[in-house]
C-alpha cells in the first residue's frame, strides 16, 4: 500500500504542459463524471461545463498537495468574481475527514470525492501513472489547454489562467 502511495504522490518537475501540445487530454470523462460533493452528496461535473476550470487532484497524505493547496485558495479568491472555477477532487473516500482537511487549508473552493472513481478518471484524463498532485486547466469550450503532473507553482498557475483568456 505505501508504495502505491507513494507512486499516487509521484512529483514531477516539469512545466506544465502548454495548449498546443498534441497530447492535450479529452475533458470529457471529466464532465461525464458524477462524485460525492463534500456533504457526501452527487454533483455532475457536466454542470461545469462552459466555464473556465482548474481542476486540481490531490489527497490529504500527499506532501506537494499540501504545498500547493494555498496557491490553489489564492487563485481561487482572485478570480472567483471573474468567472473561473477551482475544482479540487480529492483522492478520498470520507467526506468527513475532506471536511475537516477543507477547513485546515482554508480551501473555500469546491471540492469533491473521487472515491473508486479517482484512479480510473485520472488515468482517462492523461494521468497514466495516477500520479499526484494532478491539474488541468479547461477552457470555456472544454478543451484542455494545460496539464500538469505535480506541483503547480504560483508561476504555473499564472501562465495557466492566462491561457484560458
Amino acid at each position: 500500500m505505501k508504495a502505491l502511495l507513494l507512486l499516487l504522490c509521484l512529483v514531477l518537475s516539469a512545466p506544465a504542459a502548454a495548449a498546443d501540445a498534441p497530447d492535450m487530454p479529452d475533458a470529457a470523462p471529466l464532465f461525464a463524471a458524477t462524485l460525492a460533493d463534500a456533504n457526501d452528496q452527487p454533483f455532475a461535473l457536466e454542470k461545469l461545463r462552459g466555464k473556465p476550470l482548474i481542476v486540481n487532484f490531490w489527497a490529504r497524505w500527499c506532501g506537494p498537495c499540501r504545498v500547493e493547496i494555498p496557491e490553489l485558495v489564492e487563485v481561487h479568491r482572485r478570480f472567483k468574481d471573474k468567472g473561473l472555477v477551482v475544482l479540487g477532487i480529492g483522492l478520498e473516500d470520507k467526506a468527513e475527514s475532506v471536511r475537516d482537511f477543507a477547513r485546515a487549508y482554508d480551501m473555500e473552493y469546491p471540492i469533491l470525492l473521487a472515491r473508486e472513481h479517482g484512479l480510473p478518471l485520472l488515468r482517462a484524463l492523461g494521468n497514466t501513472k495516477a500520479g499526484l498532485p494532478y491539474t488541468l486547466v479547461i477552457d470555456r469550450s472544454g478543451r484542455v489547454v494545460a496539464r500538469k503532473l505535480g506541483l503547480m507553482t504560483r508561476a504555473d498557475l499564472d501562465s495557466a489562467i492566462a491561457l484560458l483568456h
